[in-house]
């Protein structure tokens, strides 16, 4: 099943800021080709200093049997995960329809449902529908300040069961040990509209898991902060 949010009557892309869009036009199909190597291969481990195996052992650890992913990039992470029964259903949340084709192809063996949305609006998926979230390498690349876009983990929230997770990554500005060569490369990403991240800091990570969760664990490797969080039972 393939679904467009919308909001206000208007087609999804009326009702977007140019900065949202602009933050994930990048996923073209040639640069899908490349992303995992990109990623998880290149800037992950040695600009932001957090291996793969970060993200795996998040990913085996805390997936569910319906399960959402939102900022979907190839489906690299949910192609090499662990679930917890043989026959998953997962929910593929993304503006970027390149991606959300790109990755319900990879993971065709599962039953697959792609929404086409925004995460800075509530999202067009009934509430209390999922055991999991997970919403890998996205906030930094979301308009505003923690302050302002941790609203997405607000409507991330409101689609797991009662003590459900959400759970992520993301790469973090302040507060963080950020090498030289990450403080550049941060600085180039943002001046594109890539990376929204200048203003985010641990503190203000941990203060929006504390609004909007029951409980939460935050870790951080290298300048990215891993956040397990879980609504209340």
């Amino acid at each position: 099943m393939t679904s467009d949010g919308a909001h206000a009557g208007k087609p999804l892309d009326q009702s977007l800021d140019q900065k949202v869009i602009d933050g994930q036009s990048g996923y073209s199909k040639p640069f899908l080709t490349l992303y995992d190597l990109v990623v998880y291969r290149g800037t992950a481990p040695l600009l932001w200093r957090c291996p793969p195996a970060v993200s795996r052992k998040l990913y085996d650890s805390s997936v569910g049997a319906r399960h959402m992913d939102i900022g979907v990039g190839t489906g690299y992470l949910l192609h090499h995960a662990k679930f917890p029964v043989p026959d998953p259903r997962i929910t593929l949340v993304d503006l970027n329809r390149n991606s959300l084709a790109h990755t319900a192809h990879r993971l065709r063996r599962h039953q697959v449902d792609t929404v086409r949305a925004n995460i800075l609006e509530p999202l067009p998926v009934a509430p209390r529908s999922h055991d999991s979230v997970g919403m890998s390498y996205l906030l930094h690349c979301v308009p505003g300040s923690l302050r302002e876009k941790g609203i997405a983990l607000a409507h991330a929230a409101a689609v797991v069961k009662p003590g459900g997770i959400v759970f992520g990554t993301t790469v973090l500005s302040a507060g963080v040990p950020v090498s030289g060569r990450a403080r550049r490369a941060m600085r180039s990403l943002n001046k594109r509209g890539a990376f929204h991240n200048d203003a985010d800091s641990l503190d203000d990570l941990r203060a929006q898991l504390d609004l909007h969760f029951d409980r939460h664990e935050l870790t951080v490797h290298g300048c990215v902060g891993v956040f397990r969080a879980w609504t209340a039972a």
